[in-house]
């Protein structure tokens, strides 16, 4: 098998990286054509009761997936614990003893970095799946552009 040369291992990094940035490009631009939902009251770190009662308010209104997309904002819950969190407040039970709300003691620090540096950091603290979940978050993509982007770094 014949080894590449220098010149074939730069023109294969730089493509790679082109390749990124695409996706990263059209993710961006897909996820700006989205309405954004706002929530009034949500921009600054919440108590766990004020979540709470914003949650259950959301709930009241019928505002399910809203209140699944507040709860994951402010405790970093994966889907499906969020949305079991949600459908209990919805049949009436409290969640103000669970641990995700145990957490929300004080304000959360600043995300250190760009993207690809906060990844990196995940991945390398074994947290590869909340890697794929933060570039899914801040860029749109979908799951696999979001796997490939986190292998890739």
């Amino acid at each position: 098998m014949p080894t590449l040369g220098t010149v074939e291992l730069l023109v294969f990094f730089v493509l790679i990286a082109v390749a990124i940035v695409t996706v990263i490009i059209v993710a961006v631009r897909r996820n700006s054509a989205r309405p954004t939902i706002v929530v009034a009251s949500v921009g600054h770190a919440m108590s766990a009761p004020e979540l709470e009662r914003l949650l259950g308010d959301l709930v009241a209104q019928g505002k399910k997936v809203t209140a699944i997309k507040v709860l994951r904002d402010h405790t970093g819950l994966g889907l499906k614990d969020a949305k079991n969190l949600v459908d209990g407040i919805a049949q009436g039970r409290a969640i103000g003893g669970h641990p995700a709300l145990a957490r929300l003691s004080g304000p959360r620090p600043a995300p250190r970095g760009d993207l690809a540096t906060r990844v990196r950091e995940l991945k390398a603290d074994g947290r590869e799946e909340q890697a794929v979940h933060l570039v899914r978050g801040e860029t749109g993509m979908g799951q696999d552009e979001a796997e490939l982007f986190v292998r890739s770094l």
